[in-house]
């Protein structure tokens, strides 16, 4: 972590010969509780100490420039009449941000960033809410903004439906903003308020396996299985799937294709279990809580139809050893991680044995991944 912000402080240093305000914005986990965010559901996120570093100063200059260290690429705009880039180009969470800051009527002047991070790319640890996340709260800073936590996570999530084009829930920016070191955050997505669980496994933790792979199809296939979820919804006349039983759907089974009848059950299972895994914590039932992590993956895998050959091999793999309590992908699906509840006298006989096993698979590596719970967005004293 000091590399990277010495990295960050010494680039903009040299560029701008002055002292800049640092903020460190984490990337996140999440326990269980996949695509139950925009259902108003319930999610169990936790930052982690891997993130975005960003550096901001004022400018005099009647431009902006932002400087995105790991793409080496550096872009000069004006503040107004700011629109989306290309698709897929990192410029478009900076602009967003400064886009929905300026719609809520609050006025910035120029400024200088310089950021780089630290969480694997298409990892589906939310380097993208990171990445909002710093910019916001250095914006918010450098021209007193006023904004609350609150408000500038509705700005992050903003921000990424109209200048990405992901009609993403709130639980990224929320974990990354909110997080508090050794905890996971069990996440109301309706009434945005957490309850802090501190996450102690004993002999157990947690470890992330990164397939290294990220199919095309996550942005697009993410925002349909959003617009099912509503519109079974409406057939159910409810304000979102967090309302619904498994008995209500089956009353609307013949109205929907048995796709989507699948989806929505999905979710309404997914959140149970996330009540269920929070239960477990508290009372230090790993068994169940892996096994509620297992059923998050078959679900995801069966149900919703968003993860892929890479990732359903790792959890293949996990099940093989009677060390792993439970294992799943993590994030919006079609490639990034799996987390893994593994026993500590086994961590590293798991990871050699699976890295091995994938290898000879995909004829590609994987990554593993050792990761901290640690505070939400802040700055660098």
């Amino acid at each position: 972590m000091n590399t990277l912000i010495n990295s960050v402080k010494s680039t903009f240093i040299n560029i701008f010969k002055t002292e800049p305000l640092l903020i460190f914005s984490p990337g996140r986990i999440n326990i269980i509780g996949e695509h139950t965010d925009y259902n108003d559901g319930f999610v169990f996120p936790a930052a982690v100490n891997k993130g975005i570093v960003a550096a901001f100063q004022k400018s005099d200059a009647g431009t902006s420039t932002a400087h995105a260290l790991d793409m080496d690429s550096a872009i000069e705009f004006s503040l107004e009449n700011l629109k989306p880039s290309k698709q897929g180009s990192w410029e478009n969470y900076v602009f967003g941000v400064i886009a929905e800051i300026q719609n809520r009527s609050h006025r910035i002047g120029n400024f200088n960033l310089v950021f780089k991070g630290d969480i694997p790319a298409g990892s589906g640890m939310s380097s993208s809410a990171a990445l909002e996340n710093s910019v916001v709260y250095g914006l918010n800073e450098l021209f007193n903004l006023g904004l609350s936590k609150h408000d500038m996570i509705l700005v992050s999530q903003k921000a990424e439906h109209n200048y990405v084009g992901v009609n993403c829930g709130i639980m990224d920016q929320y974990a990354s903003m909110f997080g508090i070191k050794n905890n996971a955050l069990l996440l109301d997505c309706r009434t945005v308020e957490s309850k802090p669980y501190e996450i102690d496994f004993k002999d157990h933790q947690l470890m992330l396996i990164n397939t290294n792979v990220k199919h095309s199809l996550s942005d697009s296939a993410y925002n349909d299985r959003r617009s099912v979820c509503e519109h079974i919804s409406e057939l159910l006349g409810i304000k979102a799937l967090r309302d619904a039983t498994e008995l209500d759907l089956e009353a609307i089974k013949d109205q929907v294709t048995p796709e989507n009848y699948q989806k929505a059950l999905f979710v309404i299972q997914e959140n149970d279990r996330t009540i269920k895994a929070s239960k477990a914590i508290e009372e230090g039932d790993l068994v169940t809580l892996g096994n509620l992590i297992y059923g998050s993956h078959y679900g995801l895998q069966h149900q919703y139809k968003v993860s892929c050959e890479e990732l359903d091999f790792l959890v293949d793999q996990a099940k093989l050893n009677k060390h792993v309590l439970g294992a799943r992908m993590m994030g919006g699906g079609f490639g990034g991680c799996t987390i893994n509840l593994v026993a500590k006298n086994a961590v590293e006989n798991f990871a050699e044995n699976t890295s091995v096993a994938y290898k000879k698979k995909f004829n590609k590596s994987c990554s593993v991944y050792f990761v901290e719970l640690s505070n939400g967005t802040h700055i660098i004293k």
